[in-house]
């Protein structure tokens, strides 16, 4: 029986043949649609030697080769990177690409990437110049530091810091520093593979100045003050001042590394962020190093910016591991650009994190009243109620931003199906569950997306 099956299935060349196939070759290409010609026809022949295909299955499986194989080809070809709508609150929400990018900015990173740059190029001199030089001077204007390099991201930062000035010495680190963050990104272990010799100071909830002054020696390398991102510690505790630690670094010609983390340069008004360090505040506290992400509260592309005193700077920018972790022509001008929002003083209109951060929350619920009065529907159930957004990215850590909720319920389905159908949306739509409510908040939702989210609600409504 299974013999006279194999016999049935078409050749290639029979099905070459025919029009819908020859499509979609014109559509594609000979080579890239015969490899999956060639797999389907393979799993046939598998499925009827473990007598998974009788006779009737099999003409029916070869008569729309032409169906399956268009379906095969589209989802081969479509990108697995893909825009979503984040309703979730979270602000600064790392598993959706943190800070987005305001559209100017897509236009110019565009305008780069697709033609020839003076990336590393002297424009002036016609000779070869260095990829820090476009943005050390707007940097050094908006900061007033000596000098500002550049890396991948603010792990790579770290390490490379620790990798130049400390390797085979100590670098002293308070207990209630030793943190972990996203991606089991930790302090002493990123020590330990950048040859830094970890020396701990203090207790996990209290460390003094004369800690640090206690456990300097003559193989001391540093100072290092740690962001302590997404968690705090309250109650009976004590932390030096950064001024105080400088003295200490100062009295013993070494250097204090300030990981700020977050890249919140200025202090604004906003209520959530008077608690959060500034790198304004760090220079002037006389900091010697300081290193912070590019895309969270800065509001850049992804990045990890190192600042500071010249002479540092510049012998990390010559540790061969730099090459390793260097930025290429877009995040360039994608940081250059954001950074040009802080120069002219815009960056709290035009930066799309701070619009996010500063939308009064009665705006947003004037948006939910809208979107709820534009679903009618017997199976949905929506409410609006109050509740909060959070800055997210390690940054501001247990501050709450008012903010207004759509909540959602469905009488035929439990809330994870909800959130779920909302996820597999042709823009997928990024929402919470609490107390068997699907809620979308508004506040990470930019208004010309609420159409969007009518149009997800409505179709679940109608569907379901």
């Amino acid at each position: 029986m299974s013999t006279n099956l194999f016999a049935k299935i078409p050749s290639v060349d029979s099905l070459l043949k025919r029009p819908g196939i020859q499509q979609l070759i014109d559509h594609y290409s000979r080579g890239f649609v015969l490899r999956q010609l060639d797999q389907f026809l393979a799993e046939l022949r598998s499925k009827i030697k473990q007598g998974l295909m009788d006779s009737s299955e099999l003409e029916s499986a070869t008569s729309m080769i032409e169906d399956h194989l268009t379906l095969v080809l589209q989802q081969r070809l479509a990108p697995s990177l893909l825009k979503v709508i984040n309703a979730t609150g979270v602000i600064v929400f790392t598993n959706a690409g943190r800070a987005p990018m305001a559209p100017d900015l897509a236009e110019r990173v565009s305008e780069v990437a697709t033609s020839y740059t003076n990336l590393e190029y002297d424009l002036k001199k016609g000779s070869r110049g260095h990829r820090d030089q476009h943005l050390e001077d707007r940097i050094k204007r908006l900061l007033d530091c000596e000098a500002a390099t550049v890396c991948n991201n603010a792990a790579a930062a770290v390490f490379l810091i620790l990798n130049t000035l400390s390797a085979g010495k100590k670098a002293l680190v308070s207990r209630g520093e030793l943190v972990e963050i996203g991606g089991s990104f930790r302090i002493p272990e990123i020590m330990v593979k950048s040859g830094a010799v970890l020396r701990e100071v203090g207790t996990t909830n209290k460390t003094k100045a004369e800690d640090y002054e206690k456990s300097i020696e003559d193989d001391t390398a540093l100072i290092l003050r740690v962001h302590q991102s997404n968690y705090r510690i309250v109650g009976f505790t004590h932390r030096p001042s950064l001024e105080e630690l400088v003295t200490i670094a100062d009295k013993n010609a070494i250097p204090l590394v300030h990981d700020i983390g977050s890249g919140y340069l200025f202090r604004t008004q906003h209520p959530c962020l008077q608690d959060e360090p500034t790198v304004e505040a760090s220079l002037a506290a006389g900091s010697h190093l300081i290193c912070f992400s590019g895309d969270k509260l800065l509001g850049g592309p992804q990045a990890g910016v190192i600042i500071g005193k010249k002479d540092i700077v510049d012998r990390i920018r010559k540790n061969p591991l730099m090459r390793a972790c260097r930025v290429d022509k877009m995040t360039y001008a994608a940081l250059d650009w954001t950074l040009l929002q802080y120069e002219k003083g815009t960056f709290e209109k035009t930066l799309p994190v701070w619009q996010l951060l500063s939308t009064p929350a009665e705006s947003i619920r004037n948006r939910a009243l809208e979107i709820k009065k534009r679903i009618s529907s017997r199976v949905l159930e929506v409410s609006i109620r109050e509740g909060v957004s959070l800055t997210g990215g390690g940054s501001a850590p247990e501050e709450e931003i008012p903010t207004w909720l759509l909540a959602i319920t469905s009488t035929r389905h439990s809330p994870n199906q909800l959130e779920d159908s909302l996820r597999s949306y042709e823009i997928p739509i990024l929402s919470r569950i609490e107390e068997d409510q699907v809620l979308l908040d508004l506040r990470t939702v930019f208004p010309d997306q609420d159409e969007i989210v009518i149009e997800a609600l409505t179709q679940f409504s109608t569907t379901a």
